[in-house]
């Protein structure tokens, strides 16, 4: 079953731009019911803040006001959407004489607003107006990546903002407006790196053989003063076989696994003391057939100084560690560690590693003398928080019990 994504609600002001009517007074239907009649046209009823057909957009920063004239007429239902199908919220007063909005508005959109009454006799009536807002002066837009295309279940999504954005209570409104669908239950949630740049993985890996979508409801929406969000391009990546690949350091071996399954161990040499492998989880940033290697370019110089055609190259962190082919050093794969820090193997090893792995897949080195992964910065080391950790880093989630927020609750809801 699909569910449809959450609106936001945003506040209004009005410059009413266009009134439409709806519709003639009621004809038809007993006299003493008045509910069997149609609708009528409740225009002279009601006022709106500002008045209708000033031919100039509505100020986004004001709020909506509606007023019931006279005691002859309530109010008993306002109904105001944008383009984007978002509901602004309101408030009516407990007479029906009067309703207002009470979150803001969003920018550069169409607003229609229906609101509905019924007199001192009880017949309903109706009047339906629409208007646009001035658009944004300062916009929020958002890039997410990474490229559309096949991934691993290691993946993370990244939002990267135009603005920063510091405040608490901006950073929430953000997060509630970044979509993301699947096809099935998935737990997850958006963790701030600084204040430009947001990633969002799983409480586990994605589910194997799937599918994640990513969206902004932001257009429009008020995030801080003078700055409200802008429509920003969705994206939707493919999640293929569950690939975990474990490099053991110390055993100097590679096991790769797919869906579960080990399908091969492969002899390797890793970091030598000194230049020792990073520990932890990473995830496959890409993968090129040649790559020209040389120390001077991560800062290794003198008598460690290198200069060699590698092939079939694996990336897993920007500072240059690869899973790739080293034919210099087969004797020692499998037994000993002699690289700077890259996972080295036979060609042969390499070039069935480089056909069976993709962007997206998760390696994972344990036992080596070096340092841990770092979580952001070098790659995706996205995985080395636990998930207590990861929440923590959200605005929505900080410091509400796992999987009793609305918000968990929302995001435990797939789109099918």
């Amino acid at each position: 079953m699909k569910h449809s994504p959450r609106h936001w609600t945003v506040l209004s002001c009005s410059l009413l731009v266009a009134s439409l009517g709806a519709g003639a007074t009621a004809c038809g239907g007993s006299a003493d019911n008045p509910l069997s009649a149609r609708p009528y046209d409740a225009g002279k009823q009601i006022v709106f803040n500002q008045p209708p057909g000033s031919g100039r957009a509505a100020d986004p920063d004001k709020p909506l006001e509606v007023t019931a004239k006279g005691a002859e007429t309530r109010i008993t239902d306002v109904t105001a959407v944008d383009s984007q199908g978002r509901r602004l919220a309101g408030e009516l007063s407990a007479k029906g004489d009067r309703w207002h909005s009470t979150s803001p508005m969003a920018a550069g959109v169409h607003y229609t607003v229906t609101v509905s009454t019924e007199n001192q006799d009880g017949a309903p009536g109706q009047r339906t107006l629409a208007f646009d807002t001035t658009p944004a002066k300062k916009v929020l837009k958002v890039e997410f990546g990474p490229d559309e295309g096949k991934y691993g279940v290691g993946q993370p999504i990244t939002a990267e903002l135009s603005e920063p954005v510091k405040d608490k209570a901006a950073r929430a409104l953000v997060e509630r407006g970044l979509v993301i669908d699947t096809p099935e239950p998935v737990e997850g949630a958006w963790h701030w790196v600084d204040d430009k740049n947001l990633h969002f993985r799983p409480k586990d890996y994605w589910p194997a053989h799937s599918w994640v979508s990513v969206r902004s409801n932001l257009e429009g929406v008020k995030i801080e003063d003078d700055l409200h969000g802008s429509a920003s391009k969705p994206l939707r990546l493919e999640i293929g076989d569950r690939v975990e690949v474990t490099t053991d350091a110390a055993a100097h071996t590679l096991t790769f696994e797919r869906n579960g399954e080990v399908i091969n161990t492969i002899p390797v040499t890793t970091g030598k003391p000194g230049f020792s492998t990073r520990n932890g989880v990473k995830v496959v940033l890409g993968k090129q057939y040649f790559v020209q290697m040389r120390g001077d370019t991560v800062g290794i110089g003198g008598s460690e100084y290198y200069n060699l055609p590698v092939y079939y190259a694996t990336r897993v962190t920007w500072s240059g560690e690869y899973v790739h082919a080293a034919p210099w050093s087969v004797g020692s794969q499998g037994y000993e560690n002699v690289s700077h820090g890259c996972t080295g193997m036979s060609t042969a090893n390499a070039a069935w590693f480089y056909e069976n792995i993709t962007e997206g897949d998760v390696v994972r080195v344990i036992n080596s003398i070096g340092e841990d992964m770092e979580p952001f910065g070098n790659g995706f080391g996205d995985w080395n928080l636990d998930w207590k950790e990861w929440r923590d880093g959200s605005y929505l989630l900080k410091g509400t019990q796992e999987g009793r927020s609305a918000v968990d609750q929302a995001r435990l809801r797939p789109t099918v």
